[in-house]
């Protein structure tokens, strides 16, 4: 029998905008645990957005996370010795992390000068349903709607 599950850390929200969702996103950003910088990172990056798209950069990168989270996936199954990719509904809590993992992985693949530009312009990018991670996204769905006729 497994143990019981561990208990879900509460996250203080972040101090400029009061958001639970920001702080979860800049904590994914953080490396070696230098919070305060990818505060910096994370706020430089909406104004950034905002400037591009003349909109709030808190709207802006929300609506750019949503266009990145997938709905389904897929996952692997043993059925009789052979491995098949199931599709799967993809639980509320996974997808908000998988959007936040693939918006902060894309944009570190991207060619501007400091991670902050890098940010900015794929959450931009992500708010006009454009760039990588809406991709993987596109991506993730489309190999799920491939093996839809494994579905149990």
């Amino acid at each position: 029998m497994r143990k019981a599950r561990s208990k879900k850390r509460i996250l203080l929200p972040d101090p400029k905008f009061n958001d639970r969702l920001v702080t979860r996103f800049v904590n994914n950003l953080m490396d070696s645990g230098k919070k305060p910088k990818a505060y910096g990172i994370f706020y430089d990056a909406l104004e950034i957005a905002e400037g591009k798209l003349k909109e709030n950069g808190l709207e802006v990168w929300k609506k750019a996370l949503e266009n990145v989270m997938p709905s389904v996936e897929v996952r692997s199954r043993r059925v009789g010795g052979a491995t098949f990719q199931i599709p799967a509904e993809v639980r509320p809590d996974r997808k908000i992390s998988l959007g936040i993992k693939w918006l902060i992985k894309y944009a570190g693949e991207r060619h501007e000068k400091s991670m902050k530009e890098k940010l900015a312009a794929e959450i931009v990018s992500a708010f006009k349903g454009e760039g990588s991670a809406v991709k993987k996204k596109d991506d993730t769905h489309r190999m799920a709607e491939a093996f839809s006729h494994f579905k149990v």
